[in-house]
């Protein structure tokens, strides 16, 4: 099974700040809450409330957000931020207020992406240094290879990774897995 999914790209989603523009043009005298509910143990956790009038007692939706602290780039210098606007973006998803054909946020579908990336590395771990782990692996490359390439990362680089994948003196498991797990943080900061 591959260990990445080749068909989330970050640009099939909508950043949450385009949720909110879009509920307060529909919505100018509406407010949107955020209550920091936890924070211990490296986890962060939001609540966030929305409001269409003024008025209004109860939330018209709500939406909840937990993040790990150093999961990633973005929770390494701003998990609080991160996990606020995660919340966000789930309210508003709640309210129907998507602004893409697909409902998850640009930023759910990063977090997801993140978490697979760790399950998958801790698989690999206990799977060995079998022949078909390793071809699982130099097949998980080439498909981030290729992604990042459609990103924008420079031909001579796209170049060289491709060498890696395809040269007569196969890579190390170890050292396929270090090339993978720096595509991917390439990739992560793509998004930011």
């Amino acid at each position: 099974m591959p260990k990445f999914d080749a068909a989330f790209d970050p640009d099939s989603y909508a950043p949450v700040a385009e949720r909110i523009r879009l509920f307060y043009e529909r919505f100018p005298s509406g407010r949107i809450i955020t209550d920091l509910v936890g924070r211990q143990g490296g986890e962060v956790i939001f609540k966030a409330l929305v409001y269409r009038e003024p008025g209004e007692a109860e939330p018209a939706a709500t939406g909840w957000a937990a993040e790990r602290e150093g999961d990633g780039d973005v929770n390494e210098v701003a998990c609080l931020e991160n996990t606020e606007t995660s919340a966000i973006g789930r309210a508003l998803a709640n309210l129907g207020f998507t602004a893409s054909t697909r409902r998850p946020s640009r930023e759910e579908m990063a977090k997801a992406d993140r978490a697979r990336g760790r399950l998958t590395l801790a698989r690999s771990a206990t799977a060995g240094t079998t022949l078909q782990a390793r071809a699982n692996a130099l097949h998980d490359l080439v498909e981030l290879v290729a992604l990042a390439e459609r990103k924008g990362l420079p031909r001579r680089r796209v170049e060289v990774l491709r060498s890696h994948t395809t040269g007569s003196r196969p890579l190390p498991l170890p050292r396929v897995r270090r090339l993978e797990l720096r595509l991917r943080a390439w990739l992560r900061r793509q998004l930011m």
